[in-house]
């Protein structure tokens, strides 16, 4: 068993994505999921859900897998840990679940989908030759005109959070765990990987592939979760409505936990 099937074995993914701050980020990358989908839909004519295939590399338990073939969606997943894959299975027979690694989409032919997912991968590759890999696969698999929506961590969050507000700033710099830059190198956590835009933006232009458009997926939430726990139903969906508005602002951008690249292959 890998470090990582064995921290899923433990972690519970499904109450962090049940939580507030979870809540702002499923809220928001199904949206654009939405958007993307509808695009695809008009631009090919086409008049049912089960038309359009979505694959889900790092599916995880589910989270989005599940309730997009619940509407009808022809729904592939990919998951690495097979904790994970067998939670995922039990929730649903409509989606087609195997296990297998990002970097190496070996079941699937070229251009099998019309809406590609890498929502956890690119948390847990650490170098940008692993990240590259699992972005090419993402690519061959996608139609093209297909969209690829990508999720990562940032860079400004794991330090402002973890290094700062945690006080883990001195043995940080000490341990090479941050360069001169304050840029998280691969030692900062055995399991995450933390990226900037630029790094993200490099990665794009290897890969050859075109943004659409790039979302905070949770924006400040992270940051306030005390706060947001706090807040009565009404208020929290006034916060959720005020992050929609703001999510695609590039000045707020870096410092998000985690955002989506969307691209249009």
């Amino acid at each position: 068993m890998t470090e990582l099937e064995e921290y899923y074995n433990k972690f519970n993914e499904e109450k962090r994505l049940n939580s507030r701050h979870g809540r702002v980020e499923f809220i928001t990358s199904m949206k654009y999921i939405h958007d993307c989908l509808g695009s695809l839909m008009n631009e090919k004519q086409l008049d049912l859900h089960s038309q359009i295939k979505i694959l889900d590399v790092g599916a995880g338990t589910g989270r989005y897998s599940v309730p997009l073939a619940e509407e009808g969606y022809d729904v592939t997943a990919l998951e690495l840990v097979k904790h994970n894959l067998g939670r995922l299975k039990q929730k649903s027979d409509k989606v087609k679940a195997y296990q297998g690694n990002a970097t190496r989409l070996k079941k699937f032919g070229n251009d099998e989908f019309d809406l590609t997912l890498v929502f956890g991968p690119m948390y847990h590759l650490k170098s940008a030759e692993e990240k590259l890999a699992a972005l090419n696969e993402a690519k061959r698999v996608t139609k093209p005109g297909g969209y690829i929506l990508v999720a990562y961590i940032m860079n400004e969050y794991s330090v402002i959070t973890y290094a700062i507000k945690e006080k883990h700033i001195k043995e940080g710099i000490e341990g090479g765990m941050l360069d001169e830059s304050f840029h998280c190198t691969e030692k900062a956590n055995d399991l995450y990987s933390f990226v900037r835009l630029e790094d993200i933006e490099a990665l794009n232009a290897q890969a050859a592939l075109t943004r659409e458009k790039i979302i905070a997926a949770d924006g400040a939430a992270n940051y306030i979760r005390p706060f947001l726990n706090a807040l009565d139903e009404e208020e929290f969906d006034m916060f959720v409505q005020y992050h929609l508005s703001t999510c695609e602002r590039a000045d707020l951008m870096g410092a998000s936990a985690h955002t989506v690249d969307i691209l249009r292959v």
